[in-house]
């Protein structure tokens, strides 16, 4: 399977670089992942789609202001440094610029000395283990000190730190958005409870490595990063009785996805776990869990693109993604959403 595979031309202009004023405003493509038949709708518009009884799976995690800037202590360097997972006893792993320089033992310095930091030691893929030392809670200093960490397509400021968290974001972790979850509102998500439509949160803290582009030919060759995820008895439970009454199981975004696909059995039943996921879903692939999926337009040949490409077809989606630029939606993380659904039908 190649890589070229999964490509398309998308215009630069078609890239969001600011979010919208209402959430649940941008458009929504609906794809028959059956037939290949397109609507367009607005996001608000989801709610026609779901039925009573259904399950809706959110992923509950909080992006963190993972972006951070500081100095060296020894040459008064500029040093910018990105948080990627927390390990023990305040020790990140982390990605950080200029990386040459910062060799272990050497020292940061972080909003006038509220936080610093210390190399310790030298990871994969050029990645950073640094000991953090402050006063205080990690969390208050991060907050104050810093930024969303957006992905690098967006090169527009944030203005609102909010507008990059969803509106059910509960447990800090992720390193970027789960952005198919940026479309719901509060009221939007009251009415899908008010139609009947269950709700299950699980969280998966997104990592940078969502946005690594596959950089081998062969796509069965490619090495994916590993993200945590927490199923709770009260999520598994309910999905599975989703499924046990011959209802849907609706995805929003591919990290609920991965985090559901993760934590079944062969038989498609989802289990109370946590740990560390390094699932890799391209065509070929047989879904255990989901039946649907709210997603967003990813980039091309991503890891992404594969993974809606396993569930609707690599022919269907790049027929869309076509569509789509020619209808000029807006993509990636501040952009319009597609709803892959099942074969009911979808009049044009």
């Amino acid at each position: 399977m190649d890589v070229k595979d999964f490509y398309y031309d998308l215009p630069q202009e078609l890239i969001a670089q600011d979010p919208l004023e209402d959430r649940s405003s941008s458009r929504l493509m609906v794809l028959n992942k059956t037939t290949g038949a397109i609507q367009n709708k607005i996001f608000s518009d989801i709610i026609d789609y779901l039925n009573p009884g259904d399950c809706l799976v959110l992923n509950n995690t909080k992006v963190i202001p993972a972006r951070l800037f500081g100095v060296k202590e020894e040459t008064g360097a500029h040093v910018e440094v990105l948080l990627l997972k927390r390990k023990e006893n305040d020790c990140w792993e982390c990605l950080v610029r200029p990386g040459k320089k910062l060799r272990p033992g050497a020292k940061v310095i972080f909003g006038d000395g509220l936080l610093k930091g210390e190399i310790t030691d030298v990871l994969d893929e050029g990645n950073r283990e640094i000991h953090f030392i402050y006063d205080g809670i990690f969390e208050e200093i991060l907050d104050q000190l810093g930024q969303m960490p957006l992905p690098p397509y967006i090169t527009h400021e944030l203005k609102d730190k909010n507008r990059y968290q969803t509106v059910y974001a509960k447990y800090d972790g992720s390193a970027a958005a789960p952005t198919a979850g940026l479309h719901f509102t509060k009221e939007l998500l009251q009415k899908v409870k008010d139609k009947g439509v269950q709700i299950a949160e699980v969280t998966l803290h997104v990592g940078l490595g969502t946005f690594r582009p596959v950089k081998v030919e062969n796509v069965l060759d490619h090495h994916m990063h590993s993200e945590y995820y927490q199923i709770t008895q009260e999520a598994a439970d309910l999905i599975n009785q989703t499924k046990a009454n011959g209802k849907r199981v609706i995805s929003v975004g591919t990290t609920s996805t991965r985090t559901l696909e993760s934590a079944a059995d062969e038989n498609g039943l989802v289990k109370a776990q946590s740990g560390w996921t390094q699932i890799f879903i391209y065509p070929g692939y047989q879904f255990k869990v989901i039946d649907c999926l709210i997603t967003n337009f990813h980039l091309p040949e991503s890891t992404l693109v594969m993974l809606v490409s396993a569930l609707a077809g690599r022919e269907h989606v790049l027929a869309a993604y076509e569509k789509a630029v020619e209808e000029r939606y807006r993509f990636f993380s501040f952009g319009d959403a597609m709803f892959i659904t099942d074969n009911e039908k979808i009049n044009l």
